[in-house]
């Protein structure tokens, strides 16, 4: 199915309280009526189908993205479709493997058994997907509860409603709604959602809201993994390749206008080396962007900030920074009427401004010079713990150090952001940007019960059962004093 134009895209529906619960409902039943044939190649056949239409609805998709804050089409191409994709393909190699019940060898106390860990469909799980990647953190984490064997609802986010309705449209052609479904609408809606007793919950947001989403599932005892963020902090070394530390920063910071959750937040540069590194800054920006202001608000390669809201959040942390000393050396012009904000360099950054407090998420990147690394780590282990740590350098040594003695959900030496790409390596947080993680087998487990299963061949447990005769007591002693 091909869509001509954004006009017949349509924006979501709101959901009633009805529809969801007849919809959780729907799903409740037939996970209960499809356990115990959840077979590889079913899985593999859905997640084929959702591969096909990602594919038939790629154009519609880059449209959407457009429509809801003007992201580039390679962007679109490469930060949504790739990674779903990939990850299908990822998954569909590797399932047979990570479905197989693994052997668990027997010790000592249990001779005599044979026991396995099996993994098993945790049932019908909630996937609340958020506005910055909308396609991907919505179909990515899909792919996973369905290898996983689940049926699922998805919730994407009314911020980005091109999008959204094409995931639901998506969605609706490509699996049964017993399966899967889309509810679409505001806030509201999510609360109702979270009320109800899902057998785990995907959720990808802000710590603020995760803290919510954790407490909702907590009256139901739901599972979680929140998918959150934080403040990413990069470290610049004095023996760091400047161009190339200059060339992976921008990139990482400014796609996507910033809103990326592992993106810098703030940059670390050793003083002995921040005027060039500084000025590679500005060129990397003119070099991506455009040389003049116009230059940047044209260029077709910029995306732009979700919505008047966020724009206006993201304006007034730069108004705040610089009303209290912080120098704007790049950047810092904004068009509301396009919710515009170039890509922006701040120094001069102290404690009392908003930006150093909060998750800017926004093409705003303050950069700290620094002359005891020390003093760095001390500043990050006084901050709640980040999403990723970025570290440039080429003495290994001095990136070792760093990571060795910080705590991050990730983290990258000589690059940023591209581990979120490689699909055997987890994704997640760690406290306040996240817990569990996403991602090839990790997402795979993320959504199964690891169920112990042992069966008995020629165990002589039975030997320690009551009544506990002076015989019995004898082995139970010699078995607390061999076996503890």
């Amino acid at each position: 199915m091909q869509i001509a134009s954004l006009a017949e895209v349509g924006l979501p529906n709101v959901s009633t309280s009805d529809t969801i619960d007849s919809t959780f409902a729907a799903l409740k039943r037939a996970q209960l009526a499809r356990r115990g044939s959840f077979t590889l190649e079913a899985r593999i056949a859905q997640l084929d189908q959702l591969r096909d239409s990602i594919k038939r609805y790629e154009s519609n998709i880059i449209a959407a993205c457009a429509a809801d804050f003007r992201k580039p089409a390679p962007e679109v191409k490469l930060t949504e479709l790739l990674p779903v994709l990939q990850e299908i393909r990822h998954t569909k190699k590797h399932l047979r493997k990570w479905m197989r019940p693994k052997r668990v060898a027997a010790s000592i106390g249990v001779w005599g058994t044979r026991s396995y860990v099996r993994p098993e469909p945790k049932g019908v799980c909630l996937i609340i997907a958020p506005w910055n990647y909308p396609l991907n953190l919505a179909l990515g984490p899909l792919v996973s509860a369905l290898a996983a064997g689940n049926g699922a609802i998805i919730k994407p986010s009314e911020m980005t409603p091109h999008t959204s309705k094409v995931i639901a449209n998506i969605v609706a052609e490509t699996f049964p709604p017993d399966l899967v479904s889309v509810i679409e609408g505001d806030a509201a809606v999510a609360q109702k959602l979270l009320a109800l007793p899902f057998d785990h919950i995907f959720f990808t947001g802000s710590p603020a809201v995760g803290k919510l989403v954790m407490e909702a599932a907590a009256r139901n005892l739901s599972s979680v993994t929140l998918e959150l963020g934080g403040k990413s902090p990069t470290i610049v070394g004095p023996d760091a390749n400047i161009k190339k530390a200059a060339r992976y920063i921008v990139w990482g910071k400014f796609a996507n206008n910033g809103q990326t959750c592992i993106a810098p937040d703030h940059v670390f540069v050793h003083r002995s080396i921040a005027a060039p590194f500084n000025e590679a800054l500005k060129q990397q920006i003119g070099r991506i962007y455009g040389k003049t202001p116009e230059a940047r608000q044209s260029t077709p390669d910029y995306c732009r900030i979700v919505n008047a809201r966020h724009f206006q959040r993201v304006s007034s942390l730069i108004e705040d920074a610089k009303s209290k000393g912080a120098n704007v050396f790049e950047g810092g012009i904004t068009d509301a009427e396009e919710n515009f904000i170039a890509p922006t360099l701040i120094a001069n950054m102290s404690s009392d401004m908003d930006i150093s407090r909060e998750e800017l998420f926004g093409p705003i990147l303050p950069v700290i010079e620094f002359d005891d690394i020390d003093s760095v780590i001390n500043k990050i282990n006084d901050n709640p713990k980040p999403l990723a740590l970025y570290v440039f350098d080429q003495n290994k040594s001095f990136a070792r150090n760093i990571i060795e003695r910080t705590s991050s959900g990730a983290a990258g030496i000589n690059l940023t952001v591209v581990h979120f790409l490689h699909p055997d390596l987890p994704f997640g947080g760690v406290n306040n940007s996240g817990i569990g993680a996403s991602h090839g087998e990790y997402g795979f487990r993320a959504f199964s019960h690891e169920k112990a299963l042992m069966e008995d061949k020629h165990s002589l447990i039975h030997l320690l059962f009551p009544p506990y005769t002076r015989w019995v007591r004898r082995l139970i002693d010699a078995a607390v004093r061999i076996l503890g």
